[in-house]
């Protein structure tokens, strides 16, 4: 039982060690920095094609007077480019993290058959 204020009682959910943070993280430690690049990477896919069409589309219909053809034309235009940004995207970051996740695998099945022979000598 802690007899004073100051005195540092323990606790069931202290772990030992330092608390894990960003600041003492190694650069590749951030788990969700992959995470952020993809969905930034897609959200553009799906924004600028779709906004630069609003805006070229709808100063064409005004100046060619073809209210809504060439804006729905563009629109239909984004939206196919959109979604082969998106699946282009996709692959890009399928591919790097399957290889990622294919590192560390090969890493500790090496280190493991190591330590396997260490035992038998």
């Amino acid at each position: 039982m802690c007899s004073s204020v100051v005195e540092r009682c323990p606790d069931k959910t202290e772990v030992d060690g330092p608390i894990p943070s960003t600041l003492t993280m190694g650069k590749n430690d951030i788990w969700w920095k992959t995470g952020v690049q993809i969905f930034s990477d897609i959200s553009t896919w799906i924004i600028v094609p779709v906004i630069l069409a609003l805006i070229i589309g709808k100063y064409l219909d005004n100046k060619y007077n073809t209210k809504p053809w060439i804006f729905f034309i563009l629109i239909i235009l984004s939206f196919l480019l959109s979604a082969y940004g998106i699946v282009k995207t996709v692959k890009k970051y399928k591919i790097k993290l399957e290889r990622q996740d294919s590192i560390p695998a090969r890493n500790a099945s090496h280190s493991d058959a190591g330590g396997e022979k260490n035992k038998n000598l």
